[in-house]
């Protein structure tokens, strides 16, 4: 599969152009930088604008075969004269780049969201350029994404507290496909901006049917909890090492039955066992031979419920359902942080949850 190249990684090549446009005076359609990978990037250069003392370029972000969301975006840069100031280079962010409102993440407050790495590559690529032209001034870099607000709408972003467009991001300056690192790391984010602000027990859901429930059952306010997608063994091992006392799970029955079995990892491509871990609770919890050959035939957790409804054995079926999440949740925690957990079905509300769930809720919410 064909991999890309980041946002921080256009972000240098597009201010390495216009630095050598400025200082040059000649026109660069094409620049070339090295990313922290040790991959060559070739990067074609458009809609170059230039002055004497100011030029701006873009270069079109191209995440390869990984399915980005700002694939297609144009990463300007903006590169001006700083007379007096000897060998600067001052890095911020314009239209369509975001700004950190919350603490936690990788740069404070009221900065741009350009984060470590994407800076000193640009900071490097346009030294390296100053260094050529002999240029002993300062430079000012603006980095710009026109409808950044728009595509910064549909990620992470407004959760983290960066509001008005995109992050500047990138570690290695290049898009593996269907990285799973990135989301991992997003998570990790999430965890260290709530552990930043003074909050040590922490609500999880594995997407926004969870959120919502939390939501609409228990008046919990959906920015104080975590989305750990299906990384729910990831989540709690990160939310362990970034000091996290107390971790609650809430989770529709579709995909925390799959924890009831010690899976960890609850995507459909990892396992899909729904109906054998349903089937199984329903045996222990008297169901007959019958039932549960109908469960292993059902198609998703909400038809495989309303046949344990039927039956009556729906509080007994939860139990056990409740008591093996339980043991593996305690089992991965492995003494390092509390967990419980709670589940429920849209249809149904609050299916069933372990022991100490209400009280961690409760206490969730009076700490935030």
């Amino acid at each position: 599969m064909r991999y890309g190249f980041t946002t921080g990684s256009c972000s240098a090549a597009a201010a390495k152009a216009a630095a050598y446009m400025l200082l040059g005076g000649r026109i660069k359609e094409k620049i070339s930088i090295q990313t922290p990978k040790g991959i060559e990037f070739n990067a074609d250069i458009v809609d170059i604008e230039r002055s004497e003392e100011c030029v701006s370029c873009s270069v079109i972000k191209d995440g390869g075969d990984d399915p980005d969301i700002t694939t297609g975006a144009f990463i300007r840069a903006t590169v001006s004269l700083l007379y007096g100031d000897e060998r600067t280079v001052i890095i911020d962010g314009g239209e369509g780049v975001g700004r950190v409102t919350a603490p936690g993440l990788d740069q404070g407050v009221g900065n741009a969201a350009i984060n470590s790495v994407p800076r000193s590559m640009i900071d490097k690529e346009v030294r390296e350029v100053m260094e050529l032209f002999d240029y002993h001034g300062g430079i000012s870099v603006i980095i710009s994404v026109p409808g950044g607000e728009e595509i910064a709408a549909k990620t992470f972003n407004p959760r983290l507290g960066i509001v008005g467009g995109i992050s500047i991001l990138g570690t290695s300056g290049i898009v593996e496909p269907m990285s799973v690192q990135a989301i991992k790391d997003t998570i990790r984010v999430e965890i260290r901006q709530q552990v930043a602000i003074g909050r040590k027990k922490i609500a999880m859901a594995p997407g926004n049917y969870g959120l919502d429930f939390m939501h609409r059952t228990y008046d919990y306010d959906l920015d104080r909890a975590v989305k750990c997608s299906n990384f729910i063994g990831d989540t709690i091992d990160t939310a362990a090492e970034e000091g996290v006392e107390k971790l609650l799970l809430i989770g529709h029955m579709g995909k925390l039955i799959k924890v009831s079995g010690g899976i960890m990892n609850t995507h459909s491509k990892e396992a899909d066992c729904r109906m054998e871990l349903m089937a199984t609770a329903a045996i222990k919890a008297g169901g007959d031979a019958s039932l549960c050959l109908k469960i292993l035939n059902c198609l998703n957790t909400v038809e495989a419920y309303s046949l344990i409804k039927e039956a009556g054995i729906e509080k007994t079926f939860m139990e056990k359902v409740m008591e093996s999440i339980d043991q593996n949740l305690k089992k991965r925690a492995a003494g390092r942080l509390e967990i419980e957990c709670m589940v429920f079905l849209n249809e149904e509300g609050l299916l069933g949850n372990t022991p100490g769930a209400e009280e961690m809720l409760k206490e969730i919410k009076d700490e935030c």
